[in-house]
């Protein structure tokens, strides 16, 4: 699987506005283009940004499935909408896991089982580790206790339309609750210092 993580930076006080556009106009239109769209959050600190995962069978699929969500119905109602309330949608990171299947078996969104708006969905800690290549396996071992691990896929973007961060190598690491997990001793294996996301799943997000 192919994974895309998300992170916009959105203009003051309009995230609200954006979650309720994109769960009532773009998340079953994606599902029905063959996206699995996967995960919604919020950052309480960090209030004009909004935060989502969606993922593909792998990159041939990818470009299938944006280029029919692109240039389909949905997309082409409510894009101006959307983007008025962004300042800058580059911030993407393409991923494969290193933990399968990430956050245990989440069922396709309108599957039996998926519950949505229900309460108590757990915040998660998001750590994004940049990184030297070969040191996947030294990384491999922060997979412990984690509720989803990722590390850069390196494919080329198929789908030019919608840049992602390129010429960079990351692990990204997923755990619940409030409270960052203690590091290991990993500075000789980082490139650079590591992003701490705190990111709370939004009412139809499927990773709760």
């Amino acid at each position: 699987m192919i994974y895309e993580l998300r992170r916009y930076t959105l203009r003051p006080g309009t995230r609200d506005t954006l979650i309720e556009l994109f769960e009532r106009e773009f998340v079953d239109t994606q599902e029905e283009a063959g996206i699995e769209v996967l995960a919604q959050f919020r950052d309480p600190r960090a209030p004009d940004t909004f935060t989502w995962i969606r993922a593909f069978p792998d990159m041939e699929a990818r470009f299938r499935s944006l280029t029919d969500f692109y240039t389909g119905a949905a997309w082409k109602a409510h894009a101006e909408a959307a983007r008025a309330t962004m300042v800058d949608t580059d911030d993407v990171l393409l991923l494969r896991p290193v933990l399968v299947p990430p956050f245990g078996e989440v069922p396709r969104a309108g599957a039996t089982g998926v519950t949505e708006g229900s309460g108590g969905a757990s915040p998660y800690q998001v750590t994004v580790f940049p990184v030297a290549e070969g040191s996947a396996a030294r990384f491999a071992e922060l997979a412990a206790g984690a509720a989803a691990c990722f590390e850069t896929e390196h494919a080329v973007n198929t789908y030019a339309p919608l840049p992602v961060r390129e010429g960079e190598n990351v692990f990204v690491r997923f755990t619940r609750g409030e409270d960052a997990p203690a590091e290991a001793a990993l500075d000789d294996h980082l490139t650079g210092p590591p992003q701490h996301f705190l990111l709370h799943p939004t009412e139809r997000s499927r990773v709760r």
